[in-house]
């Protein structure tokens, strides 16, 4: 069996490949990367990782590693992923995330493949949600507050297209926060997490800046993550969507808090709101359901999250030694 995971140096990405490596040794995996992407997430991996240079916005680089590779799974994991980023560059983001998919869908069109295609949208599609909405099913009116939350929607909806208009075999997650080593140091419990490091370091003054520290959220290893992509890929049939989470509830106070249990600098650091960490509109209540996927595959979420916290705060003291007093403000 041949996998093609796009996105694959970052931090999903990466993470699917190393499940694949450890659990189905008898998979061929392949990679797509822009050939400018850090190889920081990737260093680790064999050889037998193949990984091909290509853009989503290039359709052209997209049909040739598709003729080339013809995988059986598609988990197309590549796209622009932060919030934030979202609102000060709107364009950028829908050009990569909703052309991006379209060319990633026409290239399997174009080239005749058949594989399974997994879709990953997002939690962000389902927008501010009132209590009574809890917790979130998939067919919870999409109400989307971002333009990175547009984009996943622009997603969502080309892959149910392509497979009721071309019988594309597109599956789509919609999955809810999902963290753990090497994620990026722009989401917020990472960004806590590296804040600490480096304090604990002495490279940045004992201030941790915060953001909205009442958003409730509910955390999932990205190690249950990846297992449950897989999953998905194999055992749900195409055209269908799922939501995907964890069972770790909480406010991202209560998640700071957990976290400065674990360093002996607590009583040192002053917590700070920074407005500019601040959103224009703001999702602050998800708590998913996750029952219909549950039912499909007999996933469940094992890692608890203090643990997931923990592994991710001791990669950022990790990376701060291996860079010899760590990054700039």
């Amino acid at each position: 069996m041949r996998v093609l995971i796009t996105g694959i140096t970052g931090f999903v990405g990466s993470h699917l490949a190393d499940y694949l490596l450890a659990e189905h040794s008898d998979v061929e995996i392949h990679g797509t990367k822009r050939w400018r992407s850090p190889g920081d997430n990737v260093r680790h991996l064999p050889d037998t990782v193949r990984l091909h240079n290509c853009d989503l916005r290039d359709l052209a680089s997209l049909i040739t590693v598709f003729e080339e590779v013809k995988p059986d799974i598609i988990f197309h994991l590549a796209a622009q992923s932060y919030v934030q980023t979202s609102f000060t560059a709107p364009a950028d983001t829908l050009e990569t995330n909703v052309v991006g998919t379209s060319n990633l869908l026409e290239a399997v069109r174009i080239t005749k493949i058949d594989p399974v295609i997994h879709i990953c949208s997002s939690s962000e599609v389902y927008g501010q949600v009132s209590k009574e909405d809890i917790p979130i099913v998939e067919d919870t009116p999409l109400r989307p507050v971002s333009p990175y939350a547009v984009s996943k929607v622009g997603e969502d909806m080309l892959a149910y297209m392509y497979f009721k208009a071309y019988g594309i075999k597109t599956i789509r997650s919609r999955m809810f926060t999902h963290s753990g080593p090497r994620r990026g140091d722009v989401f917020v419990d990472s960004a806590f997490s590296l804040q600490v490091a480096r304090i604990e370091a002495g490279v940045q003054d004992p201030v941790l800046k915060v953001g909205n520290l009442d958003s409730v959220r509910t955390f999932c290893d990205v190690r249950d993550t990846v297992r449950a992509y897989w999953l998905l890929a194999n055992k749900c049939p195409p055209g269908e969507v799922y939501n995907i989470g964890g069972s770790s509830t909480m406010t991202i106070r209560e998640m700071l808090d957990m976290l400065l249990e674990m360093t002996d600098r607590k009583s040192d650091i002053e917590v700070k709101i920074d407005p500019s960490l601040l959103r224009p509109a703001d999702v602050t209540l998800q708590i998913p359901s996750f029952q219909k996927f549950q039912d499909a595959t007999e996933w469940v979420p094992v890692i608890p999250y203090e643990q997931t916290l923990k592994d991710m705060l001791d990669y950022w003291r990790d990376d701060l030694k291996r860079n010899a007093g760590g990054r700039g403000d």
